[in-house]
């Protein structure tokens, strides 16, 4: 058993004799095992990831720390696994299980005399472990970051007058590719004019105007690990009214990662960046949190909002990403990942966030 399942099993409640993980994150986690199907049982003594025939040879050549099994049945070899450990409950990971999932899994443990725990036990326990990253986890992060830079940085001379967003977001995956991304974190958000108004608006066939914000919100993808990072452009000039609002966000941004450190609340971290833009006269212009956790997932634990109740840590790394959005005219958006520390934080981006005008 590796040592991301042992701190798993030696905090299982003692009401339960193992835990059920199928979610693809979690099971990447565990096991470093890519899947899009799977099953980790993890009991006391042993860990066993059942794949069917067309993970196991891969399953049994990369897996950490537990036993593959094969199966082309799977009822009858998990049902064989749960008598041989003498199993009779089982946490099962919430979030990850649909109706259906739950209903047929339910239905092999009562076949073999066992039962499952239906809570978010080990959601809680699972959410703990991963909000905390390695050293290995951060320097793979950063390099995501350093991808979605590079690629960014190579894409910003192709933008024209007249180029349409959708080319640029096309142009910018193809990039982040070639220089060694698995794939995007999501789908990227490359956005301009009115558009920008629209914290997750989709890039189209609007094209670049002189006078344009462009928002970047862009993130690439490595050995499972995410980057984020948003930064918002001018094309060909800038009213004064869009330099004022570019300069409260830049201000915020820049109080908001000040707050950061170990010790701190998250929710302090979104005030003094939330305070800075109410107070500068853009209250109810700036409607989502300030930031959220990277890693496996491009949103998960901590997030940094006001209603959070989270002490931040050292080891976690989370995004800073306050923003203005004025309907109908032009919105931005200036957004950080970095890791927290017991003195400040390290920032994983390095790309200036002073007003660039392309």
């Amino acid at each position: 058993m590796n040592s991301s399942l042992a701190v798993l099993v030696s905090q299982l409640p003692e009401q339960g004799d193992a835990a059920l993980i199928i979610s693809n994150e979690n099971r990447r986690y565990f096991t470093g095992f890519v899947s899009s199907l799977g099953y980790l049982l993890v009991t006391r003594k042993e860990a066993y990831l059942f794949v069917d025939f067309r993970y196991a040879e891969a399953a049994k050549k990369k897996t950490v720390g537990c036993e593959v099994v094969s199966y082309t049945d799977f009822s009858g070899e998990f049902g064989s696994v749960l008598r041989q450990e003498q199993i009779h409950s089982v946490f099962l990971e919430g979030s990850a299980f649909t109706l259906n999932e739950t209903n047929r899994i339910d239905k092999i443990l009562s076949e073999n005399n066992a039962e499952s725990i239906k809570d978010d036990t080990l959601d809680k326990l699972i959410g703990k472990q991963r909000i905390i990253k390695t050293h290995d986890e951060v320097e793979k992060i950063i390099k995501a970051q350093r991808i979605t830079e590079k690629a960014l940085m190579k894409t910003l001379p192709l933008i024209k007058e007249g180029t349409a967003e959708k080319d640029i977001a096309l142009e910018l995956e193809y990039k982040m590719r070639k220089l060694g991304a698995e794939g995007v974190s999501f789908d990227l958000i490359v956005i301009s004019g009115k558009k920008t108004s629209m914290p997750h608006g989709v890039p189209g066939e609007n094209k670049i105007r002189p006078g344009d914000f462009i928002t970047f919100d862009i993130g690439a993808l490595y050995q499972g690990y995410h980057s984020d990072m948003t930064r918002t452009y001018a094309y060909g000039f800038v009213s004064e009214k869009q330099k004022t609002v570019y300069n409260t966000v830049y201000h915020a941004q820049r109080l908001g990662l000040d707050a950061v450190r170990a010790g701190v609340p998250a929710k302090d971290v979104d005030f003094a960046a939330r305070d800075f833009i109410y107070k500068a006269g853009f209250e109810g212009c700036f409607g989502h949190s300030t930031g959220h956790g990277v890693g496996l997932e491009i949103h998960e634990l901590p997030f940094v909002s006001s209603k959070s109740e989270t002490v931040l840590q050292s080891g976690m790394v989370i995004t800073v990403e306050p923003g203005i959005y004025l309907a109908e005219e032009f919105g931005v958006r200036i957004e950080d990942t970095v890791c927290v520390t017991n003195d400040g934080y390290v920032n994983l981006a390095t790309l200036p966030k002073e007003l660039l005008i392309l």
